[in-house]
């Protein structure tokens, strides 16, 4: 008799195979996702139903938890590895079929600083979500994120930094999309550890966000509230 460790993930109906992606995923247990993703598209799911019910509605469940202090850094970090390896069976599919994405978000961590962790984390909660995501690395100056601006068109910046010497490059970063007049065609969301609310809002930032969880939440309100304003 096979005991509880076997699941034989391709026996299970498509409701329990998409719980068990759900806690695979919780436990970050990449191929077990990576099965579970083929399965679904072999019963003739398309894409985007499993990047939103099994993989997006699966990292919800973590980023609740990591929000809440029950999961932790690490945890999420393995969590957010699975559902990438889901996520590269899925995106040229996603690709060719047009699916509805999010938003689209370019992230980087400040010129001067080399932390990469808690962008890391926050670039893969948002793929997480749903929301296509160019990543540009550490240590980037202004023209760095303009160019990626420019060639990427994306919804949202994302600026992080850790260390209080490099906090105020973001405002160097965000007076220079106000001089060029560009300011209001993208969303701003500055993190990191020694940031708070009053300094997002001094530097004129759209959102500090504490964590991973609230970058996705409040990314998410603000492309609803974006794409529902008339003449947006």
């Amino acid at each position: 008799m096979a005991d509880d460790d076997e699941i034989i993930l391709s026996e299970l109906p498509d409701d329990e195979l998409v719980l068990q992606m759900h806690d695979d995923l919780y436990d970050g247990l990449k191929e077990e996702i990576e099965e579970g993703t083929r399965i679904l598209l072999d019963r003739g799911w398309t894409p985007y139903d499993v990047l939103t019910k099994a993989l997006v509605s699966g990292m919800k469940i973590v980023g609740d938890d990591f929000r809440d202090g029950i999961l932790f850094v690490p945890e999420v970090l393995l969590s957010a590895n699975a559902m990438k390896s889901g996520m590269t069976i899925l995106k040229p599919l996603l690709a060719e079929t047009g699916a509805p994405r999010m938003g689209k978000m370019v992230i980087g961590t400040v010129k001067g600083d080399i932390h990469d962790i808690g962008k890391n984390l926050v670039a893969m909660m948002m793929e997480g979500a749903g929301f296509e995501v160019v990543d540009l690395g550490i240590n980037n100056s202004v023209e760095k994120y303009l160019e990626a601006l420019d060639s990427e068109t994306p919804d949202i910046l994302g600026m992080s930094a850790l260390l209080t010497t490099t906090m105020p490059y973001m405002k160097v970063v965000i007076d220079t999309l106000k001089e060029k007049g560009m300011r209001e065609d993208y969303i701003v969301l500055v993190g990191g550890a020694p940031l708070n609310e009053e300094f997002g809002k001094a530097i004129g930032a759209d959102a500090y966000c504490r964590d991973a969880a609230v970058a996705v939440e409040t990314a998410k309100q603000l492309v609803a509230r974006r794409h529902n304003q008339p003449g947006a």
